[in-house]
């Protein structure tokens, strides 16, 4: 049972009588122990909702539209704590993180609940059989790290005895119908080479209900005092790695008609190669794990450019970066040079000195090394960094630094954006909407 700790306005439930401090027992005949029972069973247009109001069993009838919300408010999304992760994988990042960090960096978080509804990824081995029962029945697609398809590998890479067993829910999932994003993280002398063939062969097997796969480079911070000893990738390791996978990705473009497997970008940018067009990365279904995010960028901000209506008026800029985007936001900076009269922007690249110079990525930027390195420089009148940078619906960097905290620090207004070349556009000519 879960307690029921507020009734939306309005709703079903309030015209039905239930009321805060009711214990939801049962729908439709169903126990209800945490959301996604609650929003599976709740769907129906009627709904038989079992409660218990101190020590009396009560029962309600709840007419509403077919899969609208009954109305119930609890304690936490989940209606129970997160799934915290059982491994300890030698590439964690989070076990690679200072100490002094606020709390809530610290949690691993592996709940297949959080993989359906928040598109996390899990790694199935805190869940036993009636939970991949329940994800069957509810055709649940989730998002899968799976990292190795070699039982004895993933036990090591995971620390995890179960770990290797645990493969076998992936192909139940996939022979149930159940479409799977997956994820690979690559550790140089581990997973790649022909291990990463290995599991791409085996992912393979289980077309076509593997949707994607992402393969994205291990990521080392400077704290890794008394952990697995681990390389990051180099030009030749990473462009080894993209030949590996463009082998698969032809045969399975020929078999499937689709790709299915693709790199992050930093793959390209290590090896030194071109970014792909547009077309390699389909439907971009690997974005949020950097698969394809800089080509996005860039052929959105010179879509932008075509179209862009500017009255030539004098504006000077800053952008921010990690190494990874240097490039590509430098050439977009050029080009709206050359558009635009009067308009200038300076693009400097941030060295991440708190994780680690190995730390590459834009969205690993703390407000320590942003003002540490920017501090003196020609910044104009306005800095522009993503908003990855940022704890998603605030304003702290990963340091708790604040976004005005920078701005009092450089004296200059900072202007947050997202990965959105048109958004990028608007922010270097100083249009709002």
């Amino acid at each position: 049972m879960v307690k029921i700790c507020g009734i939306a306005a309005g709703s079903a439930a309030e015209k039905a009588g239930i009321l805060c401090g009711d214990y939801l027992n049962r729908i439709n005949g169903h126990n209800v122990t945490d959301v996604l029972d609650y929003m599976f069973y709740a769907a129906e247009a009627t709904a038989e909702i079992e409660i218990l109001r101190g020590d009396t069993p009560l029962r309600f009838i709840v007419e509403k539209g077919e899969y609208d919300d009954i109305g119930l408010q609890f304690d936490t999304f989940l209606m129970d704590k997160k799934q915290s992760c059982s491994n300890k994988c030698v590439f964690c990042f989070i076990d690679q993180m200072p100490p002094g960090m606020r709390e809530t960096l610290y949690f691993k978080d592996d709940d297949a609940r959080l993989s359906f509804l928040q598109g996390n990824y899990v790694t199935l081995t805190n869940l036993n059989d009636s939970d991949i029962d329940r994800i069957i029945q509810m055709k649940l697609n989730i998002n899968v790290s799976v990292h190795t398809t070699n039982p004895e590998l993933r036990c090591r890479m995971m620390n995890n005895r179960f770990a290797g067993e645990k493969l076998k829910y992936i192909r139940r999932l996939a022979e149930n119908g159940i479409q799977l994003n997956c994820q690979i993280v690559c550790c140089p002398g581990l997973n790649d080479g022909d291990e990463l063939r290995r599991t791409l062969t085996d992912l393979g097997g289980l077309m076509p209900n593997i949707s994607s796969v992402a393969v994205v480079p291990v990521g080392v911070t400077k704290f890794r005092d008394g952990l697995f000893p681990l390389t990051v990738f180099d030009k030749e390791k990473a462009a080894e790695t993209i030949d590996i996978i463009s082998e698969f990705q032809c045969g399975f473009l020929e078999k499937f008609g689709t790709r299915v497997v693709f790199p992050s970008d930093e793959f390209f940018i290590t090896a030194e190669r071109k970014l792909p067009d547009g077309d390699y990365y389909e439907d971009y279904p690997q974005y949020e794990n950097g698969v394809g995010m800089l080509r996005s960028l860039i052929d959105e901000f010179e879509n932008a450019l075509e179209t862009a209506e500017h009255s030539g008026c004098e504006r000077h800029v800053s952008i921010a970066c990690g190494y990874i985007a240097y490039p590509a936001i430098s050439a977009l900076v050029k080009k709206a040079e050359e558009h635009f009269d009067g308009f200038s922007c300076n693009v400097y690249r941030i060295r991440n000195d708190f994780f680690g110079d190995t730390i590459t990525v834009t969205g690993l930027i703390t407000g320590g090394d942003l003002i540490a390195q920017l501090r003196g420089k020609d910044l104009g009148g306005e800095l522009i960094i993503s908003s990855s940078m940022i704890r998603s619906g605030s304003d702290v960097f990963l340091d708790d630094v604040t976004v005005s905290d920078a701005e009092t620090a450089l004296n200059v207004k900072i202007k947050t954006v997202s990965n959105d070349g048109y958004d990028l556009l608007d922010a270097m000519l100083g249009i709002e909407y």
